[in-house]
């Protein structure tokens, strides 16, 4: 069992920063490639980025230059630092683990329940 908690996420204006945390527990591995996800209202689930154990990093073209995806395995946590938000960043962002590295939802085996990100213009 893995568990995966994210923490972070709330109100913030146009143009600001917000940083994202995932802690991840139970039977972890430094193994893991670990990503984030994001869910806006009404629509499809999204990639934003992944970090393998070595910290190779991939970005959807989204948020490559704003956003920035980090790992410390000691700690087991993944964060997704945001920068120059959009009100288009709003959206529910779900960390996530899994065996590839991978842009690809179905490659991740664990899922946090998400934290709510809402960009005020």
């Amino acid at each position: 069992q893995v568990q995966l908690l994210e923490s972070g996420g709330e109100l913030v204006q146009a143009g600001g920063s917000l940083r994202l945390s995932c802690s991840a527990s139970g039977r972890t591995s430094e193994a893991f490639v670990m990503g984030w996800f994001r869910q806006a209202p009404e629509k499809e689930r999204e990639f934003v980025a992944a970090v393998s154990r070595f910290g190779a990093t991939i970005y959807s073209d989204s948020v490559k230059g704003r956003f920035t995806i980090s790992r410390d395995n000691d700690k087991n946590t993944v964060s997704l630092q945001m920068t120059s938000l959009k009100p288009e960043d709003t959206a529910v962002y779900y960390c996530a683990a899994g065996s590839d590295f991978s842009s690809q939802r179905y490659q991740y085996d664990y899922w946090g329940s998400g934290t709510q990100v809402t960009v005020s213009s």
